[in-house]
């Protein structure tokens, strides 16, 4: 039996790159054009009529923005929704990351200067795109987290770190952004653990992550830094391009970044920073698998358990993509499933027990 095509319409205000789109969703697989747009406005006009299975939406558009469609696209008629977005432009890079906050499933980088250079490399990303769209569970969309401003007040009181003797490793990937901005600021000043994250994300945008998240937490969050001490309180975050791994012993490890083989396909990847800290804080350390396509994070969980820490896995109801919890479910079990809201109060109690000496 033939597979149903998804429709997508395509958003853009070149019409020069919405033919060059269309017609790379059409050679993507199992994907049709049902129409294209030019603005958010019309865009919106389209997606009320034609009702697609996807939206590919530009960022920078005239009348109406992608980042401004994405809001109502998701308020309104909530799907699928990969951003495209033009190489270079900060404005770019800081609305991608707003909209990957608000819902947008993925980004894609729009071909730039020759395009036959970067053509193929922009087919592929697109095509994993559009695969993870037909996968994506919209149950898992709920309203974004307020921004910054609104969590915090303008006076934040951050603990004087310490070097850390226990640890929290999370994995996220496609859905990532919009979760960890749920889970880092809602974990509080004393946490007692080091928290370190892999987000399969370019190094131009975990950077400007990691700046996001430090303005919505009480906890400290910045790109990690080679040879740099682990500090408790203290929120790490893998540069794009770089595995992260810890060495040493609690009370004395620190981080190291590296540039060797991509793992799972991608750099960062979580199984090496979660077979580091299984090896050097056994059973103190608290494994974290967030939402994300493949099954990176999945061996790595198992190694944390049986080294004795504790495993929290992302429920399937609040994942984007069930993919890398449901392989870490199989691989390595859990000792709690939860919901994205439940994840932070869960880390911060495992915290405590972990701090106590409590097992089981």
């Amino acid at each position: 039996m033939t597979e149903r095509a998804a429709t997508v319409l395509v958003v853009d205000d070149s019409a020069f790159m919405r033919k060059l789109i269309a017609e790379m969703v059409e050679s993507s697989g199992p994907f049709r054009v049902i129409g294209t747009a030019g603005d958010g406005v019309e865009a919106l006009q389209k997606i009320r009529a034609l009702k697609p299975d996807i939206v590919t939406l530009d960022i920078e558009m005239p009348r109406l923005n992608g980042l401004q469609a994405l809001e109502q696209i998701m308020a309104e008629m909530p799907r699928p929704v990969v951003m495209l977005s033009a190489a270079g432009s900060e404005l770019g890079n800081e609305m991608t990351l707003r909209a990957l906050e608000r819902g947008a499933l993925e980004f894609v980088r729009k071909p730039s200067g020759p395009v036959s250079i970067d053509l193929s490399t922009v087919r592929e990303q697109l095509k994993s795109a559009l695969e993870a769209a037909r996968a994506m569970n919209m149950g898992g969309v709920r309203t974004p987290t307020p921004d910054a401003s609104v969590i915090l007040s303008e006076t934040v009181s951050r603990k004087s770190p310490d070097a850390a003797t226990r640890v929290v490793a999370i994995a996220a990937s496609t859905g990532g952004p919009r979760a960890l901005a749920e889970i880092i600021p809602s974990l509080p000043e004393d946490l007692g653990a080091a928290v370190v994250i892999v987000q399969h994300m370019p190094g131009e945008f975990t950077k400007l992550l990691a700046e996001r998240l430090d303005t919505m937490s009480v906890l400290w969050v910045g790109e990690a830094i080679d040879g740099k001490l682990l500090r408790e309180n203290r929120v790490y975050l893998a540069p794009g391009g770089y595995h992260m791994t810890i060495k040493g012993e609690p009370g004395n490890a620190s981080i190291r970044l590296d540039m060797s083989a991509t793992m799972w396909g991608v750099r960062p990847a979580a199984d090496p920073l979660f077979f580091s800290v299984a090896d050097a804080f056994g059973s103190s350390v608290i494994g974290v698998v967030l939402t994300g396509m493949g099954r990176d994070g999945a061996e790595g969980l198992r190694r944390i358990r049986v080294a004795g820490g504790k495993g929290i896995v992302q429920d399937r109801e609040s994942s984007i993509i069930y993919g890398m919890p449901q392989a870490a479910l199989a691989a390595a079990g859990a000792d709690r499933i939860a919901t994205v809201n439940d994840i932070a109060p869960l880390i911060r109690d495992m915290c405590a027990d972990v701090a106590k000496g409590i097992g089981g």
